[in-house]
């Protein structure tokens, strides 16, 4: 039998044993994301990815994050959601609209798991949902393309006809008419978020329809490549795209999703996290217009400076009255802004938006 003496000294020892090492500290908070693209997309992965690394690196070694990059959103998604619960991840985010209703089925399986829906309207009591006003972004470009265009044609290569992307292309229009009143914007739809060949043939019937300026809401680089090609203006979406759109490029929308991570790790870390809706814009630092091309004079780019300043100072909406739908029909009287829900169930085009919204 061991003397009492030598038990106490021998826990001490142990004590001191598990201080050195670290065996008592907290492990690390894991945190996972699911992917719709590659995040070499240099689009919305891409600058999802982006954040996930960012909220990684301030964390000081508290936040672990994992990713599954190219999920459908199919079954599959549930697959990936269930398994990222399984294997300890307090957070998960889903970066894609067509992820909701596997996120919430998973989500009631998961009581302790906190899930993070991205664009989404459906939350639960561990369901929240988050997303950044890209259609300030949207705006901002607008303002530039309006001053850009010499045919007073634009252009926009869509995604999928849902209020996220309707709302960025009337914001990109109501931009370039506050500007210049003689703009009309075409959009064609590509069904899929990230298909850079059906976004090269969008872009080039956009320009042989007279569209000088185009913007997009895909996610890949192959825009501003055909703009280049073409002799055309174009954006960056989601990112900086210069290094594919060299000159065309004349600024680029750029989200910042970091900021996002970071609050709901901080607040799932400190035990305060609750579910809601996340909404954040240039205010928040979420959505910055910047990497002006050569292309754009000091004027035109301080002009779009002056609007961002104003977003953020809550002296501007992009969506305020007097405002009228592409039949001329007042939707919006003057001193009136539209609201977020309102905003999430746009299913209308603006003034000077030609064509029709697919069904």
């Amino acid at each position: 039998m061991l003397p009492k003496s030598f038990k106490t000294l021998a826990a001490a020892g142990l004590l001191a044993l598990t201080c050195i090492t670290g065996a008592s500290a907290a492990e690390p908070l894991k945190a996972g994301f699911v992917y719709i693209g590659p995040t070499g997309d240099h689009g919305w992965t891409y600058a999802h990815d982006v954040g996930r690394k960012q909220v990684e690196a301030q964390s000081g070694g508290k936040v672990k994050t994992t990713f599954v990059e190219n999920v459908p959103e199919t079954a599959d998604a549930e697959r990936v959601f269930r398994d990222m619960a399984q294997k300890g991840h307090k957070v998960v985010f889903a970066t894609s609209f067509g992820y909701m209703n596997q996120m919430v089925k998973v989500a009631k399986a998961f009581p302790n798991t906190v899930f993070m829906h991205a664009t989404g309207y459906k939350t639960g009591k561990n369901l929240g949902v988050y997303d950044v006003r890209t259609y300030e972004g949207a705006y901002m470009l607008g303002v530039v393309a309006g001053k850009m265009s010499k045919g007073n044609k634009l252009g926009v290569v869509a995604s999928i006809p849902i209020p996220e992307v309707i709302r960025n292309i009337n914001a990109f229009t109501l931009g370039a008419r506050s500007v210049n009143p003689a703009i009309t914007t075409r959009a064609i739809w590509v069904n899929s978020w990230f298909d850079p060949g059906k976004e090269r043939e969008a872009a080039l019937a956009l320009i042989a329809q007279g569209c000088d300026v185009l913007m997009q809401n895909t996610d890949s680089p192959a825009v501003v490549q055909t703009a280049q090609e073409k002799g055309v203006l174009a954006f960056g979406w989601d990112s900086d795209m210069s290094k594919f759109g060299g000159k065309a490029q004349l600024a680029a929308s750029i989200l910042n999703w970091g900021v996002i991570y970071k609050k709901t790790l901080d607040d799932v870390a400190a035990g305060t996290w609750k579910s809601g809706d996340i909404w954040w814009g240039v205010k928040e630092g979420a959505v910055n217009i910047d990497n002006f091309g050569p292309a754009v004079p000091a004027a035109v780019k301080k002009l779009a400076e002056e609007r961002r300043d104003a977003l953020k100072a809550g002296t501007l909406h992009p969506f305020s009255g007097p405002l009228k739908d592409q039949t001329g029909k007042l939707v919006l009287a003057a001193g009136k802004t539209f609201t977020d829900p309102e905003l999430k169930q746009m299913n209308f085009y603006v003034e000077g938006v030609e064509g029709a919204i697919p069904k």
